[in-house]
Order: C-alpha cells, then structure tokens, then sequence
C-alpha cells in the first residue's frame, strides 16, 4: 500500500484527497473513487465529540483509525495534528503504532512553533521506523497562521520545508496556500510533492497541477458539508416536515449494499 500511496503522487494528475473521519465516510468515498484516504483530524476528533486542537485522545484515534482501515480497500493517511505532544520520541511511538496497524502515510505540522521541533520529530520517526516506510507528509502553518505575508511568507516556508525534506519528510503541505504565484514559488523550490488545500480561492484543478501541485486536500470540507446538510434536515424534521427533509437521502439497499461489499 506504501507503494501505490507513493506512486500516487507521482501520476498524470494531483492527488484529491478526500478527507474521512470514520467508517461509514471512508466508505464513502472509496466508494465514489477515491484512491487514497486521509483523515482530517479535525472532522475526526468531531467525529469522537472532541473539540479540534490536541483534545482527542490517543485511544480514541487508535480506535478510530482501526475502524477506517477495516472498510478500506486504499492507502490511509492519518493527520496526526502535531503528533499531540512536543515531545519527539512520543510522537515516533504514536507513530509506529499507526504504521503497525496498517497506515500509510501520516500529516505532521510545525503548528506555528519553531520549525527545528518538526525537525525532530521527524527525526525520531524515521529513526524508529528504521527501514519501514512511511509518507512523512510535513506540514507548515505559515500561512494558515498568517505567520507571515508577501514574499517573506513564500520565505519563511520554504525555508521550513527544505528542513523537513532534509530529514526525510516525503512530500510538504501547505494550507492556506492559495495564491498562484505564490504557489509557483513554493512548488519551485522544493523536489518533495506539495500539498495544497481547499479554500476559497484556491485555483482550479487544472491552473494548479501546471503550477506544481501534486496533492490537494478537502480539509473539513466534505464533514462540514455533510453535517450542514444533516442539521438542516434534522431541524425541518423537528419542526414538523416529516417527509420532505429525507427526498435527497440515500436509498437503504445502496448503503447496506455497499457495507456488504466490505465483508
């Protein structure tokens, strides 16, 4: 799997991640054709009824990411925030025990702290994993923090992203990246696959594989809209409409057919 992950990055056209946070999601969108999966750690720590920012707890991850892979017939990707702890070495045993159970590739970030701690990390990673491979995809927030702007942004995350290509990161994500010169100057500079997200004007598909995107992300995206559409049928529901909130669902015999399928 680490392999066909890997190829992925590579291919004809970017990579379109679309993000799951639990079975039934991952289900989903194997099922609409999504060749790879990756989690959102936002949606799933949601998904457990945690807040985002470092509140999910490690058994509930493990536990979540076990029942993804049950469903999946592709390579997973778990976004691991900043590896819940500052601490590398907690970081490479929380790791190691995700590729034991069969992921492939893991979403690291700097968070906005100093880049030398990702650094680290992925030092520790590796330096546990030994020969096993793994996709380090290294995050920087520079611009999803607004840690900086103009040309020295463009600086400031290059500079982060060849230090975790240094030390074995295997592709590099940027959110908040949108900008199409800016994105042409970031691809430019690094050999890893780059990694955008969806954001509202993020350019199209087609501007940003010539730019040298080689992923892109949904990010929250398909959790907020699934849910934006549950509440509004839930709350017609509430309010009496008891039929017509339900005319766009799902027939029962695709879902049951399609979890059959994973038997």
């Amino acid at each position: 799997m680490h392999a066909r992950f890997l190829a992925l990055h590579h291919a004809d056209k970017p990579l379109l991640v679309a993000n799951a946070w639990d079975a039934a999601s991952t289900a989903l969108w194997q099922h609409a054709g999504a060749p790879a999966i990756g989690t959102s750690s936002a949606a799933l720590a949601w998904a457990c009824g945690y807040a985002d920012g470092g509140a999910l707890e490690h058994d509930a991850l493990l536990g979540k990411v076990r029942e993804i892979l049950r469903v999946a017939r592709v390579p997973v990707s778990v976004d691991l925030e900043d590896g819940y702890s500052d601490d590398p070495q907690q970081v490479a045993v929380l790791v190691r025990e995700l590729v034991e159970l069969g992921v492939v590739g893991i979403n690291l970030e700097d968070a906005g702290k100093p880049a030398d701690l990702l650094v680290a990390k992925i030092e520790a990673i590796r330096a546990s994993l030994g020969e096993t491979p793994l996709f380090i995809n290294a995050r920087t927030d520079v611009y999803l923090r607004g840690m900086a702007s103009g040309e020295a942004a463009v600086a400031m995350t290059n500079e982060r992203l060849a230090q975790f290509a240094k030390v074995g990161a295997s592709g590099v994500f940027v959110p908040g990246l949108s900008a199409l010169p800016d994105i042409e100057a970031v691809a430019s500079a690094t050999a890893l696959p780059l990694n955008v997200m969806t954001v509202p004007g993020l350019p199209p598909l087609d501007q940003l594989q010539r730019a040298g995107v080689r992923r892109v992300s949904a990010g929250i995206g398909l959790f907020q809209h699934a849910f934006a559409a549950g509440l509004q049928a839930a709350r017609a529901f509430l309010e009496g409409d008891v039929t017509r909130p339900f005319d766009r669902a799902m027939p029962y015999d695709d879902l049951n057919a399609m979890f059959e399928s994973l038997r």
